[in-house]
């Protein structure tokens, strides 16, 4: 099964524009403090301290812990559209929902940095690259038939993530069938070491391998210097004081990209440890050194560099 839409499988088109996207993401450093002036005045309503619901980097719900409306409630962002004899033809963010977790350990909820994170992404995505994107981001259980209709799944906050037996089979079937899974938002080694845990029970023989700063998807769009550690905005806002540290915890200095291939060598998986891109999506309007240093700089370019990874191979 081929879970790719036409949209992902011109990749010729895609790659054409990389000049482009680099000069771009140029002009947004430039224009940073244009840009926060128009989207962070108190856009959220939490200042500059952003909005710390579900941890450090924030998240959102409606009262009655109801899920936002993303076509109707966009919080500043602003809608588009897209040709619709070509509904299918689009990228659509989906947000991975579960509910089981272990009663020990440490990490949020799947619901951290929603919905800011989920209306800011795809809005870049549109504003800065070539690709047609979904204005509107969903959120699915694993064990929803509908994953099968999207090629990217975004997961976050694993720390005591436990799959059900049901996700690990479905999980299974839609990687081996062309899907692609991103992981992001964990610090330090047990967080990484519990989804190590529940990714083996999806792949037992399947072991996460480091990708080395010479891998090119830190270099497909945007070519990167380094592996990006993006933190949350209150120590990412610090960090220009406190001589740069930018790790959560004491055991996360280093960030960590690892990746779980197929048989044919396709990338299926990839794990952001020690990092939390999501913020930086998410809190782009909190403050204007995290925009400039961290959303600009780190969080945009990575995450659309996993995802013009995913799509294209």
């Amino acid at each position: 099964m081929n879970l790719l839409p036409r949209a992902f499988q011109r990749s010729s088109t895609i790659i054409g524009h990389w000049s482009l996207l680099i000069a771009t993401l140029l002009l947004l450093s430039t224009l940073c403090s244009l840009v926060f002036a128009q989207r962070g005045g108190g856009r959220r309503g939490s200042g500059f301290g952003g909005n710390s619901a579900f941890g450090g980097g924030g998240g959102f719900r409606n009262r009655g812990g109801a899920l936002t409306d993303l076509a109707t409630d966009r919080r500043g962002i602003p809608i588009w559209s897209n040709d619709p004899n070509f509904k299918s033809d689009v990228f659509t963010f989906v947000r991975v929902i579960y509910s089981s977790t272990k009663p020990w350990g440490s990490g949020g909820s799947w619901i951290t940095d929603y919905p800011d994170s989920d209306l800011n992404f795809p809005f870049r995505l549109q504003q800065i690259t070539s690709l047609k994107v979904n204005p509107v981001s969903i959120q699915l259980r694993l064990t929803d038939p509908e994953i099968f209709k999207y090629p990217f799944l975004y997961m976050l906050e694993i720390g005591r993530l436990e799959f059900t037996e049901e996700e690990i089979v479905c999980l299974r079937r839609y990687l081996l069938n062309g899907g692609f899974l991103m992981v992001d938002d964990h610090w330090g080694v047990a967080e990484y070491e519990n989804f190590h845990e529940e990714i083996k029970r999806v792949f037992p023989d399947r072991e996460p391998v480091e990708l080395d700063l010479t891998h090119s998807i830190f270099h497909c769009v945007f070519d990167l210097k380094e592996k990006p550690q993006v933190p949350n905005v209150n120590l990412g806002t610090a960090s220009q004081y406190n001589g740069g540290i930018t790790w959560e915890r004491s055991d996360a200095v280093e960030p960590h990209y690892r990746a779980i291939n197929d048989d044919k060598g396709r990338m299926m998986v990839i794990i952001c440890s020690n990092t939390d891109l999501g913020d930086g999506w998410e809190q782009e309007g909190a403050n204007e050194y995290y925009f400039r240093e961290f959303s600009v700089k780190k969080a945009y370019p990575m995450g659309i560099n996993i995802l013009f990874y995913a799509m294209t191979h």
